[in-house]
């Protein structure tokens, strides 16, 4: 029998960066919503949820995407379905949208969220230096996007989906692109990282090497 531990790794040992999906195997619906909660349900700092997922099914619109994307070459192509993850712009403590966030969402009492206010503040300004620019704070968001998309890729694994995350793309142009479909505001999003899914349609030509515990691991 299995244990959950080695279920986990065995999910991690799966999981490659598939650059050709195979075009015959589509992720039926219920795996893929698992995939797409485990990003909205992902951790992230201080619980602002700074992103949004765009689903590109559209052919035109990957046809569109692959002339500037040199990381996602094979994967428009062929995977079943692409995420584009965008990173909210402008989160702190008085922004409209973490505002609403604390009263509609979270449902906070107003005296939790004149406190939040204050210390969430303090936090980016003071701890994180975030207020220096309007890059720091969007760099920070974008930050939050990666949690969601690893455990998107996890997840898949454990479903034995395949995944690639993807960066390799023009920034400039793939936000053009996204304008012009009226797919993005760029006052309040930036394009962050990208991500396929599907199932392979070659077996990894290599095995997975990784450095040891003995480089990685510093136990005090």
């Amino acid at each position: 029998m299995i244990t959950k531990n080695q279920e986990i790794i065995d999910a991690f040992n799966f999981r490659h960066a598939t650059k050709r999906f195979n075009v015959e195997r589509k992720i039926n619906e219920s795996d893929f919503k698992t995939i797409m909660d485990a990003g909205r349900l992902s951790p992230s700092s201080v619980g602002f949820e700074p992103w949004h997922f765009l689903i590109v099914q559209n052919p035109n619109i990957r046809k569109k995407l692959k002339e500037v994307s040199f990381g996602a070459q094979g994967q428009l192509d062929t995977a079943s379905h692409f995420v584009i993850i965008l990173a909210r712009k402008g989160v702190t403590p008085k922004s409209d949208y973490v505002q609403d966030l604390l009263r509609n969402v979270k449902e906070l009492p107003e005296d939790v969220i004149s406190d939040m206010e204050k210390n969430y503040t303090h936090f980016q300004e003071i701890d994180l230096n975030l207020y220096e620019s309007e890059r720091s704070l969007t760099d920070w968001a974008s930050k939050q996007t990666y949690i969601a998309l690893a455990n998107m890729m996890t997840t898949a694994a454990l479903l034995g989906i395949d995944s690639c995350p993807i960066e390799g793309f023009n920034m400039e142009s793939v936000t053009k692109i996204l304008n012009e479909e009226g797919l993005l505001n760029s006052n309040d999003f930036e394009v962050s990282v990208m991500s396929a899914f599907g199932y392979r349609e070659n077996e990894p030509k290599h095995k997975k090497n990784r450095l040891s515990e003995k480089e990685v691991f510093t136990w005090v």
